[in-house]
């Protein structure tokens, strides 16, 4: 979660003026193109033979199977960009569009019998392959894309027809790192992330979540991440398991689809406590069978928080036979590794030969290089990945398109002062003598939840409180607070730590831009918010990142150009879950799509108002339903969960 830093420790760049561009939601990935089947022959291959065509308008959407839609393994062909690469597809249909009447965007019912269900008419085709962007028509039945008529043919006809003219039309995006965990459940309409064309989220990100647990751990586990998910109070905890959250999610419902990462962390707590010490054989099989139970019951993989207790206590060993377990199921390792400040280079390399001895294939979560000591030094990992990729390694890595990073004020603690769980940290700053060595710690030595660097005030912000009483101090840093009340900073820090039972969360400002542009040019790269949905002023990402992406990086400062950055967007991040059906414009693809104008679209959040939405983004399609339409949110809730069948 800790997205730029994990402090949290205890815690017209095309070359063309585009038209409507329809792509997966996003997972850009330097694909090569996928051509995709003939529009005109798809339509009767994919209506069942028994079912005939019903004459006048048919309702735009059948709901999906009660089960959600599922995340079958593929056959672990090489590495992760030879499955981007993928088969060979289909020849490009030859069929045509022709101008329409009607605004850019508008949804409206035609007359006469449809073929389709819906059909986005006149759209620029940005297919989440990486290849060159089309106009064609794309026609939606049934839930999935049916047909893809190209520019110069005989048109598609709906039942429903949005006009794109002037849009795009991509692939749903897919956000690689969320913290939506509970977010899904409290609110699944959801707003914050379908608003900005996001279809699917991989959740259980940092090593610390809810499943899978039992009556201790969960409460354990509700105080240590209430800054990132609030405390749960408004929840009803009725599951345990891997299996039973994806459950739970089925059952309820909500606007997206979810992926789900075992948390290491909530493992090694559930195997052992949250002693800091050397896992026994006995714990450390414990811990396999866990991993492997949620594997079989659908998680797509491993995530670590290794600056966040008690998942930072585990040894290379214990982290490498838990990593066995997961690529025995083909799935992947997501770390928040040990530094991204003092030795991160180190810690990336160690999570890189970790993984290559295990054999399992490796997703750098928030990939950044920050604080003064990695400044210019983005190239630097780029290289390190590099010679990786070249000797066979499967990598893949996510990253949001800001500076600043969000985690909790408690992650800024060494990690011996949060040994034993937050009641246990909350004790050590109730004492003096340990207060004065936890300063010392912090201020002259670097602590390792704050990456082995000595904490600068003035670039920590508030940007939430759990108690309510605090929140003059949200929207200053620690610096401002302490000088309006007279004090030293760590004095302010301390308080707001013991006060709001250390459910602060804070901003960090120690990021730098040279290095997010180059490592989100990098062709392994996808999209990821690591958004924090709580706070009375969260970081923008969680409401902006992917038109960020769109609106600064491509249009604004051509850092990446549309197709490129469609592709890590959608059909990168669909590489790496190995989604079969998902994270491409091709026919028989699940029609999560977004439709967006190249030339508006941007991110409406800031600093100042996070929960701004964006902007340039007027439909989002989940299994062909429109869960946003004409840019406001609908009643639908499409989304289900993703599970990788065992």
């Amino acid at each position: 979660m800790a997205g730029f830093a994990g402090c949290f420790r205890g815690w017209g760049c095309c070359g063309f003026r585009p038209h409507l561009f329809l792509t997966p939601a996003f997972f850009i990935w330097g694909f090569a193109p996928f051509p995709v089947g003939l529009a005109g022959r798809a339509l009767g291959r994919l209506r069942p033979p028994t079912a005939p065509r019903q004459k006048g308008l048919r309702p735009l959407w059948t709901p999906p199977p009660v089960s959600g839609p599922t995340l079958k393994s593929f056959p672990r062909e090489g590495t992760f960009e030879a499955v981007l690469r993928g088969p060979p597809g289909r020849g490009v249909g030859e069929g045509g569009t022709s101008a329409l009447d009607g605004a850019a965007g508008e949804l409206h019912h035609p007359k006469g019998e449809p073929d389709m269900d819906l059909v986005i008419r006149e759209a620029t085709v940005v297919d989440g392959t990486g290849g060159p962007a089309y106009k064609a028509d794309v026609g939606i039945e049934d839930g999935r894309i049916a047909g893809i008529a190209r520019e110069g043919g005989e048109r598609l006809g709906g039942a429903r027809v949005i006009e794109g003219d002037g849009h795009v039309v991509a692939p749903g995006f897919i956000d690689m790192h969320a913290h939506s965990d509970l977010a899904v459940l409290r609110d699944p309409s959801h707003e914050a992330k379908a608003a900005q064309g996001v279809t699917l989220e991989v959740l259980g990100q940092d090593g610390l979540s809810y499943a899978p647990v039992d009556d201790a751990t969960r409460e354990a586990i509700r105080s240590a991440i209430t800054g990132w998910n609030g405390d749960g109070g408004d929840i009803d905890f009725d599951w345990s398991t891997v299996g039973g959250y994806l459950d739970r999610i089925d059952r309820q419902g909500t606007a997206l689809n979810a992926a789900y990462l075992i948390p290491q962390g909530s493992v090694r707590m559930l195997a052992m406590g949250w002693a800091d010490r050397p896992a026994t054989g006995d714990e450390v099989a414990h811990m396999k069978r866990l991993v492997a139970e949620g594997m079989e019951q659908g998680a797509v993989g491993m995530s670590s928080g290794l600056t966040y207790t008690p998942g930072m206590y585990a040894s290379d060993s214990e982290l490498t036979e838990l990593c066995r377990v997961v690529a025995a199921y083909d799935g992947y390792y997501c770390p928040h590794h040990r530094s991204y400040g003092a030795g991160a280079l180190e810690a990336y390399e160690e999570m890189v030969t970790l993984t290559h001895e295990a054999g399992c294939a490796l997703h750098l979560a928030h990939a950044t290089m920050n604080f003064g000591v990695n400044k210019g030094k983005g190239p630097d990992l780029l290289a390190l990945l590099d010679r990786a990729l070249a000797g066979g390694a499967d990598i893949s890595l996510d990253t949001y398109p800001y500076t600043p990073g969000c985690t909790t004020l408690a992650a800024m603690l060494p990690s011996w002062a949060n040994e034993g769980g937050p009641e246990a940290a909350l004790a050590r700053l109730a004492d003096p003598v340990t207060t004065a060595r936890i300063r010392q710690v912090m201020e002259v030595e670097g602590a390792d939840g704050c990456h082995g660097v000595p904490i600068e005030w003035d670039a920590i912000e508030i940007s939430g409180v759990s108690d309510p009483s605090l929140a003059e101090y949200v929207g200053r840093t620690v610096a401002a607070s302490a000088a309006l009340r007279g004090e030293e900073p760590f004095t302010t820090a301390h308080r707001l730590l013991v006060e709001d039972r250390l459910g602060s969360t804070i901003l960090q400002h120690v990021g730098h831009e040279e290095n997010v542009q180059a490592i989100m040019r990098h062709r392994v790269h996808t999209g990821g918010s690591d958004g924090i949905l709580q706070g009375d002023k969260p970081h923008p990402r969680a409401y902006g990142t992917f038109p960020q992406y769109l609106g600064r990086y491509v249009r604004e400062l051509g850092v990446l150009s549309l197709e490129e950055c469609v592709a890590h967007l959608t059909g990168r991040a669909a590489a790496r879950l190995r989604l079969k059906d998902r994270g491409l414009v091709r026919e028989g693809y699940r029609a999560d799509l977004v439709v967006f104008d190249p030339e508006t679209v941007a991110a409406g959040s800031t600093f100042e108002k996070p929960r701004t939405l964006p902007t340039g983004i007027p439909h989002v399609l989940i299994d062909g339903r429109p869960v946003i339409e004409d840019g406001a949110r609908t009643d639908v809730l499409a989304g289900r969960a993703v599970r990788r069948e065992p």
